[in-house]
């Protein structure tokens, strides 16, 4: 959702018209996805069209678009230089954890950095914790430039959160974490930290499964109080967030953190991982823990869910600080970029 948002604000931007380009697909879209801007199609489906991007820079995206003053890669798959080039680069946890991602990913992934490093005019990152990675992975500091995402601050409505806990069987108070089930998000801390709290309180994981983690594995003797709901669509998950008692974020490694954001807004307090970005968006408005510990991230989730006056101090801090970041000054920087790299 966070490149929907980034289209959407963007098409407000003055003097920016953007254009999006995509594989050929057999159908378009569901409606929760949909672009919001304009969107040209390539001949090949994704698979082919990356292997001729990666690979043999080839598959100009003037195809689809003709002329266009600046190329956007909006991830680290990046089309031929056929305009300036602006790449945005989220993390770079495949070159310090490869073994959490798939061989292929990592491939892929590698390409993609080596092409950024040579042809891209400009490096987007959206934390400093990038920022200090794509310098130590060879990066110049003069093509590097912060832009930070955004969150909506829309709180989800009393009725909403009731209805959305009592369609989801929700009864307890809860634990929430959300994401992609994959190894960096380190669930198996989690897990055991939870294990060790006290009983009325329910885990809620939300989130599609990713790769390199086995999730019923996990659960094997587990609690019976934890609630796995899948994907989910923003308004169900932002009542979800509202309703929860502590939103629990213990990555080992983020590009940024847009959930730990997302709980902000609806008012939850946060327990997050010291030592990646999310620190960043947290210092000062969450409960940082060692995410290498589950008894650190126990204690975290203790220190909140048994002091009435903490959570409502990281609640009002956290809304403050989710204010602070909006999809507008993202596309405000984004715009700016591509008049840099245009000249």
């Amino acid at each position: 959702m966070a490149g929907i948002e980034l289209a959407r604000a963007l098409r407000e931007q003055p003097g920016v018209e953007v254009v999006g380009v995509a594989a050929k697909h057999s159908q378009p879209p569901p409606d929760p996805w949909k672009p919001p801007i304009e969107v040209r199609h390539m001949k090949m489906r994704r698979l082919a069209m990356y292997e001729l991007w990666h690979r043999f820079r080839r598959a100009d995206i003037r195809d689809a678009t003709g002329a266009v003053d600046v190329i956007h890669a909006t991830t680290i798959a990046i089309p031929p230089r056929t305009a300036p080039l602006v790449v945005t680069i989220h993390d770079l946890a495949f070159l310090t954890e490869p073994k959490n991602f798939t061989k292929r990913g990592v491939s892929f992934f590698r390409k993609g950095l080596a092409i950024a490093w040579r042809e891209a005019d400009l490096i987007l990152v959206p934390s400093t914790s990038t920022m200090q990675a794509c310098l130590d992975s060879g990066f110049e500091e003069e093509r590097l430039r912060l832009v930070p995402m955004g969150v909506r601050v829309e709180v989800a409505a009393d009725a909403l959160v009731t209805d959305t806990k009592a369609r989801y069987g929700l009864q307890r108070p809860y634990i929430l974490w959300t994401g992609t089930m994959e190894p960096r998000k380190n669930l198996p801390r989690l897990l055991h930290a939870f294990g060790k709290l006290a009983p009325e309180m329910d885990l809620v994981l939300v989130g599609p499964k990713g790769w390199k983690e086995n999730i019923d594995r996990l659960l094997a003797g587990q609690r019976p109080d934890i609630k796995i709901l899948g994907f989910m669509d923003s308004m169900d998950l932002s009542a979800l967030y509202a309703g929860a008692d502590v939103f629990c974020f213990p990555s080992l490694e983020e590009g940024f953190g847009l959930p730990v954001l997302e709980a902000m807004a609806q008012g939850t307090p946060v327990v997050t991982s010291l030592g990646t970005s999310t620190e960043e968006l947290g210092r000062g408005a969450a409960v940082l823990v060692n995410p290498r510990s589950a008894d650190s991230i126990m204690e975290g989730l203790r220190r909140v869910l048994d002091d009435p006056a903490l959570r409502a101090q990281l609640s009002e801090a956290g809304r403050q600080r989710a204010s602070d970041y909006s999809w507008t000054r993202t596309a405000q920087l984004t715009a700016a970029a591509y008049r840099e790299a245009a000249g």
